[in-house]
């Protein structure tokens, strides 16, 4: 009481002269918020009317999904300047107008476009996959609009508790989602896997964040920023070790080495629509969150988290790869464990402006958000021709692509080019810029050892890109009885129009892209935080 009771005193002596009654009130900016909003507010309601529409009806939810997944995607155009905070500090004494909760900066939007667009592509592949594995519609949906919700949810926080909340929000429904195939041995232990380390991540980042508390005494990103900077001496070591604890969980999100272990069981494990989602979304989450407390929130501790990020950019590239190299043509889950190996090795890549931001200033984030865009669409659409693919062949394994350009040559050529964006090589144009961006990033900042270990991952990288390129105009084997023999294979079928749907927006947005680089890359050019 005796702490409180200052404060009590001065609101009532401002509420009876009149002044400063209203700064006791917080506004909500409502459309700051209303991506976030809609994105959850449709998932209750597709819960709600779940237990409402008969079984036939079901599909209904889906595309009431999509829809609500759109509509949110298209309230962040009101937003494009980029100029709305809510949730901000009030009171006498308290006000900051830097110190708020939320905020609709140019950097927030991009990645809840990236959020948003990836999860409505998520979306039109698990239209079709819901219904034909038989899984819980409400659930799913759900779930799927929880998780993004809480991904949209975490570029715009600005304190430490939000970033948390948010983080858990988006993850949550993520274990879920992987094991909601019931009675699958593999989507279960995929789960479980998936959740302890979540959990491990969870733990760890709150204890760093207790740390950082116990040293300022705020969680507002840019309070703790300036507290840092002038942390008693006594405190310096725990200052320093939430810092270091903080980012520990954000690498566990990201799948950086060494706390990479759960991504192929996952991947494999795991709905295809829903390896694609944690592939972009799910990396997009841990990439955001660690962005924010380092850029943001701990510039102070620059040496400390500067080098460390190096050395993770560099062994996280370097493992990635060496793994994907390693994956058999004839291995049940090939096809999909490439694809989970290639995503550690692009999280190096991603983390390499993140240290290169220790040394040359928070410009060089723009390198990972534009390369983050490229690696979106073009990944999510290798998982969307993966999903068509494994309509005949479930085995997801590399040599089922083999001649697919004769089975269906707009999906091979599709698949091409993404694959080849993913290597950085001709036509797929966005992903040279965006290599050679990220790579101008770590010889800005001086390290140029970081941007050799890149160069080498590059070139090893295009080995498998290129193998599984070749495969899909390779001549097929066998003949069609002998392919239709295939164990666990399905008669072949017209594919369906959302999953085509899907792969067609995918590569629509990467040509776009590739056609025209500075619709992302400018972001590399300039800060996207105010300054």
């Amino acid at each position: 009481m005796t702490v409180l009771q200052p404060l009590t005193s001065t609101a009532i002596a401002a509420a009876d002269t009149g002044a400063g009654a209203d700064s006791l009130v917080q506004s909500v900016d409502w459309l700051a918020i209303a991506p976030v909003v809609i994105t959850a507010a449709v998932g209750l309601l597709v819960l709600v009317l779940d237990l409402f529409v008969p079984e036939r009806r079901k599909p209904l939810l889906g595309w009431i999904s999509v829809a609500g997944l759109a509509a949110a995607t298209a309230t962040l155009l009101p937003l494009r300047a980029g100029d709305r905070s809510t949730f901000c500090l009030t009171g006498p004494g308290t006000a900051d107008p830097a110190a708020c909760s939320y905020a609709a900066d140019h950097f927030a939007l991009v990645v809840q476009f990236l959020v948003l667009g990836g999860a409505l592509v998520t979306a039109l592949l698990s239209v079709t996959a819901v219904r034909e594995a038989r899984m819980p519609a409400g659930e799913y949906w759900f779930l799927l609009l929880s998780s993004a919700a809480g991904a949209a949810l975490l570029p715009a926080s600005r304190d430490l508790a939000t970033l948390i909340v948010a983080l858990e929000v988006a993850s949550l429904p993520a274990f879920a989602l992987v094991g909601m195939r019931r009675g699958d041995r593999l989507s279960s232990e995929a789960a479980l896997k998936f959740f302890l380390s979540s959990v491990t991540a969870t733990a760890v980042s709150l204890m760093g964040v207790s740390f950082v508390y116990a040293a300022t005494g705020s969680l507002h990103l840019t309070q703790v920023a300036d507290r840092l900077g002038n942390v008693p001496g006594q405190l310096d070591n725990l200052a320093m070790a939430g810092v270091a604890l903080t980012l520990v969980g954000f690498a566990f999100k990201t799948a950086a080495v060494p706390f990479h272990f759960w991504v192929p069981d996952t991947y494999v494990g795991a709905p295809l629509p829903v390896a694609g989602y944690l592939s972009v979304i799910g990396k997009a989450v841990g990439f955001t969150g660690l962005i924010l407390v380092t850029v943001i929130a701990f510039p102070a501790y620059s040496d400390v988290w500067g080098p460390a990020l190096a050395v993770l950019a560099a062994l996280t590239m370097t493992l990635g790869n060496a793994a994907a190299l390693r994956q058999s043509a004839d291995r049940p889950g090939g096809a999909v464990r490439l694809l989970a190996w290639s995503s550690v090795g692009q999280a190096g890549y991603l983390l390499v402006p993140i240290a290169a931001a220790a040394y040359a200033g928070r410009d060089q984030i723009g390198s990972t958000v534009a390369y983050a865009l490229m690696y979106a669409a073009v990944n999510l659409g290798a998982f969307a021709v993966a999903a068509l693919v494994a309509r005949t062949k479930p085995l997801h394994r590399l040599a089922d692509y083999r001649g697919l350009y004769a089975e269906s040559p707009l999906a091979s050529l599709a698949m091409a080019f993404f694959l080849l964006c993913l290597a950085g090589l001709p036509p797929g144009i966005i992903g040279l810029f965006a290599k050679v961006t990220v790579f101008r990033s770590a010889v800005d900042a001086g390290l140029g050892w970081l941007a050799v270990v890149m160069a080498v991952n590059v070139v090893v990288a295009l080995y498998y890109y290129l193998r599984w390129t070749a495969l899909l105009f390779r001549t097929p084997e066998g003949d069609a009885a002998q392919e239709g023999a295939q164990e666990g294979a399905q008669p072949r079928t017209r594919a369906p129009w959302p999953v085509t749907a899907a792969i067609v927006l995918t590569a629509a947005t990467a040509l776009v892209l590739s056609g025209a680089p500075q619709l992302v890359l400018r972001f590399a050019t300039g800060s996207l935080f105010p300054l």
